[in-house]
């Protein structure tokens, strides 16, 4: 038979455990959405491609889109640091053969959840 724990001692234990739950919490990622709009060349230069296996490495999530006006539009969501990236990314970066001349995002939100299973390609 086991002997009850004394008032103090369940108090710490209490504690402990409440402040385990509270660092544990405190981990937990928010997720983010951010619709964008690439302009400069970035159709016939591999762009959605590059932006399908970076979204793809980073983690994230969404679509990419050639669009009749010549740029290239998507949606990314994922953990807020991830997409911060991928914004940076599609702001400097993009296919070896593109030109970025700007990059606009819009619809920037946090999510509770994801809205896709991985990144694709729309036509």
């Amino acid at each position: 038979m086991s002997a009850a724990r004394p008032p103090l001692q369940r108090l710490q234990l209490l504690l402990a455990l409440l402040l385990t739950c509270l660092a544990m919490a405190g981990t937990a990622r928010k997720l983010a959405s951010v619709d964008f709009e690439v302009f400069g060349r970035v159709q016939g230069v591999c762009f959605r491609m590059y932006t399908e296996d970076e979204a793809r490495k980073l983690g994230v999530v969404g679509w990419v889109k050639n669009t009749r006006q010549g740029t290239v539009i998507g949606q990314v969501q994922g953990p807020e640091d991830e997409v911060e990236t991928m914004k940076a990314w599609l702001r400097k970066v993009g296919s070896p053969s593109s030109r970025i001349d700007r990059t606009e995002f819009s619809q920037e939100k946090d999510i509770t959840k994801l809205e896709f299973k991985g990144f694709g390609t729309r036509y």
